[in-house]
């Protein structure tokens, strides 16, 4: 439906809505059009008017819809109003409309009345994500800066995941102000990042160069650069932390993680506990092992082509002399078809070891177990970015051997079955008090990438 250009009377809404072949739903359609052409605030208030007067009230959902409009526009006046109506009619509020007031009231002068909502809406759940993010940005452009951390803070608190929009804000809002608590909250996002592994997008790195610059006395530069392959930052001339883990840091990790994933209670929803043991004795039986393959992963690698062909292209690619291959398989590549042809699969276990697993199996326990087993040398080769078996491994510490370890180890194969090799320097923010080295992403990503970026900036305080 087309919404009208001006306000409308009684019955001229009633003739429009006789004209819908869903009468029922008419309201409702009607404002999302509204919403999608970004009628006039008067038409839909007409709309809601005649809806008052013909019903006695207006519905939750009708209301929702108004209150989208009145925040895409800013009307904040309409805003509240609205909540006025809805807090009398309804005694709670799904999170949607809380999400909608909390985000038109906190653009507004009446950005405080958005923190006493986001207290109303703490005690019936956790916040959401835009919730906290709408109030932290009003905080921080009335230079607020303490409230801005408070909140960011307790969203950490609760789990909730900040988006790289709100973390590049704190940089911007604090250009050029001054304090030793600010400087330390800050450097904790930057902390945020390398604990997490994620790579701020360019124009994310550039607002955290020029905060460093605007430090009021900081004397900070900051250049933008390739770090050599040894390690060394060729504008500083430090040397970046060390890929590799320490024996004890191998031998704490290897046993977290066969304690913890493989034999905790994720590895077995998929696969049978037999399955496994036959697995384990297979892989002791041969060990070690250089590099261990998900097979049915790097099978995709081509969309195009026969995924036996792919496989082959890659074992032929990390076949070097005497290097001792493993790669996982499953028993339908056994099976002669069109993307598994017999003869090439027969050519390929002549150069590597397979193990053919259950066709239901969950890979991901065998990879690292073999791997982990193999010792410190071992890599392996998968394009994906064991993000579950994060997340079973309880403490930080952990997890962040996990990631180091993963940064160094996994090999990346890319589509022409070249491989970036694993970087002997660890690619992650870190910091020696007066550097910081921030690798970074030429545009922003929202997934989660293990392919390392090439790109830093390195931040000195002369």
């Amino acid at each position: 439906v087309q919404p009208p250009e001006k306000p409308l009377q009684a019955e001229e809404w009633n003739k429009l809505r006789e004209g819908f072949q869903s009468p029922e739903i008419f309201e409702e359609v009607m404002l999302n059009s509204m919403i999608r052409c970004n009628s006039p605030i008067d038409v839909a208030k007409s709309l809601l008017t005649h809806l008052a007067k013909r019903n006695g009230d207006i519905s939750y959902n009708v209301l929702v819809k108004y209150l989208t409009l009145c925040v895409q526009q800013g009307h904040v006046s309409e805003i509240c109003d609205v909540y006025d109506i809805m807090k009398v009619r309804f005694k709670v509020l799904e999170d949607g409309a809380y999400n909608l007031l909390v985000k038109g009231l906190s653009n507004s002068d009446r950005w405080r009345m958005a923190l006493t909502l986001l207290e109303e809406v703490k005690k019936i759940m956790v916040p959401s994500r835009t919730c906290y993010e709408s109030c932290i940005k009003a905080a921080g452009r009335h230079q607020e800066m303490e409230l801005a951390f408070e909140l960011y803070d307790e969203m950490l608190a609760n789990d909730v995941v900040p988006t790289l929009d709100v973390l590049q804000s704190f940089f911007d809002f604090s250009r050029g102000m001054k304090g030793a608590e600010l400087q330390r909250e800050l450097f904790g996002v930057l902390l945020y990042l390398r604990e997490n592994q994620i790579y701020p997008h360019k124009t994310f790195m550039r607002s955290i160069k020029l905060w460093f610059e605007s430090i009021p006395g900081g004397n900070w530069k900051g250049h933008l650069t390739n770090i050599k392959d040894s390690g060394q930052c060729p504008v500083c001339n430090h040397q970046l932390e060390d890929s590799n883990l320490t024996e004890e840091e191998y031998s704490t990790l290897s046993e977290r993680i066969i304690r913890d994933v493989i034999h905790g209670t994720d590895t077995f929803r998929k696969t049978s506990p037999e399955e496994f043991e036959a697995f384990q004795t297979f892989v002791e039986n041969r060990l070690p092992f250089d590099i261990v393959i998900d097979g049915l992963n790097v099978s995709h690698i081509k969309s195009r082509k026969m995924q036996c062909e792919n496989l082959f292209n890659a074992v032929n690619c990390l076949a070097k002399e005497n290097v001792r291959l493993l790669v996982l398989g499953r028993k339908h590549m056994l099976m002669n078809s069109s993307n598994w042809k017999r003869g090439v699969m027969k050519e390929m276990q002549n150069k590597a070891d397979f193990f053919f697993a259950e066709n239901i199996s969950e890979d991901d326990a065998f990879l690292l177990y073999a791997t982990l087993r193999s010792g410190k040398h071992c890599k392996f080769v998968t394009r994906d970015f064991l993000r579950d078996h994060k997340a079973c491994l309880s403490d930080s510490l952990t997890r962040h051997l996990f990631r180091k370890w993963q940064r160094g180890h996994q090999i990346a194969l890319s589509s022409v079955f070249s491989q970036q090799p694993a970087f002997r320097y660890d690619c992650v923010v870190q910091t020696t008090g007066d550097t910081w080295h921030i690798p970074y992403k030429d545009v922003f990503e929202e997934k989660y990438s293990y392919q390392v970026p090439r790109k830093w900036l390195c931040m000195q305080q002369k």
